[in-house]
């Protein structure tokens, strides 16, 4: 997929790639639940009006039809906050899309806690923790725009339904641009022998920022982007928390049931040092005047990391010579 990517918006990449995927394949087509401004699925529908379908305030609606789409072989791209996507259109997901193992492609925009100034109607929590209930459902959490583009090239390459977690904002550029993307693959970020920080979405770069002020303390923080939340590779997981004392896994979700609860699901029967969560503490979000101010609120920073690092280390043993 050849696009000439120079946004560091989530949004306009999925809506970019989204028409590239229509120009390759006739079968690709889009829904929308009167989002498409805010998801970037009006970019498809200019380009192949005839293949995207506005269904209204109607996300249930949607993902009917969408299974529909997908029984008469077309491979339906179903778009709206990930909220509703998850919440409203749980039970057409559940058993006309995930029980046939459709190829449903469902992106769930404005995830997590980035649509800030709506509040926690409009702030998804708790949907890692329910597409990653959902069996044959594949959860992708991409990390910055050119993973979007990345996953984008590869996604009609997964067998059944997935979803696709898109941050409303724009995020710092973390991928290189060389290299494919494959479903499963853990993404060193940064090496580093002490701790493992297992990191999704915007996690990822707050992790990084965290390393590099605990390598000024001597502690060497290794960073893992693991933006496929489901099926987790295991082997790539256990390799990743080898050798190290202590595992911090960070999401921007709910901790319960979350990316941080999948990672431990891995590692359970492996032997591993102290682990910590740095996540939602089981809440609702609120309004806010800008993303960081809610990142901030809710633990979900740099600092919050770091501190959990130091005492995962601090538990093992501490770092010798520090």
């Amino acid at each position: 997929m050849s696009i000439n990517l120079n946004t560091k918006s989530l949004r306009e990449a999925y809506g970019l790639a989204l028409v590239e995927l229509g120009k390759k394949d006739k079968n690709v087509v889009a829904l929308e639940a009167d989002l498409g401004n805010s998801t970037r699925s009006v970019l498809f529908r200019a380009e192949f009006p005839d293949r995207h379908f506005e269904m209204g305030i109607a996300e249930q609606n949607m993902a009917s039809t969408s299974a529909g789409l997908a029984l008469a072989g077309k491979i339906p791209f179903m778009s709206t906050f990930a909220v509703f996507a998850s919440g409203r259109a749980f039970d057409q997901l559940r058993n006309s899309i995930c029980i046939p193992k459709l190829k449903v492609r469902v992106c769930g925009s404005s995830a997590g806690l980035s649509d800030f100034g709506d509040g926690k109607t409009h702030q998804s929590v708790e949907d890692i923790a329910i597409m990653r209930a959902l069996p044959n459902m594949t959860v992708l959490a991409p990390v910055d725009a050119v993973e979007v583009v990345k996953m984008m090239e590869r996604i009609n390459e997964i067998d059944g339904p997935v979803y696709i977690r898109i941050n409303r904002n724009d995020l710092p550029t973390l991928t290189p641009e060389a290299g494919d993307w494959t479903p499963g693959k853990l993404w060193t970020v940064r090496e580093g022998s002490d701790a493992v920080v297992f990191a999704s979405g915007v996690m990822a770069s707050k992790a990084l920022e965290a390393a590099q002020v605990l390598s000024g303390e001597g502690i060497s923080v290794r960073v893992i982007n693991a933006s496929t939340i489901k099926p987790m590779n295991a082997s790539a997981v256990i390799q990743a928390a080898s050798g190290v004392k202590g595992i911090v896994t960070a999401e921007e979700s709910n901790i319960s049931g979350g990316f941080g609860s999948a990672i431990l699901e891995v590692l359970r029967a492996e032997r591993h040092g102290p682990v910590e969560f740095v996540g939602i503490q089981d809440c609702f979000g609120v309004s806010a005047k800008n993303y960081d101010e809610l990142l901030e609120r809710y633990g979900l920073t740099a600092y919050a990391i770091a501190q959990a690092v130091r005492k995962v280390v601090k538990a093992a043993g501490g770092v010798a010579g520090a």
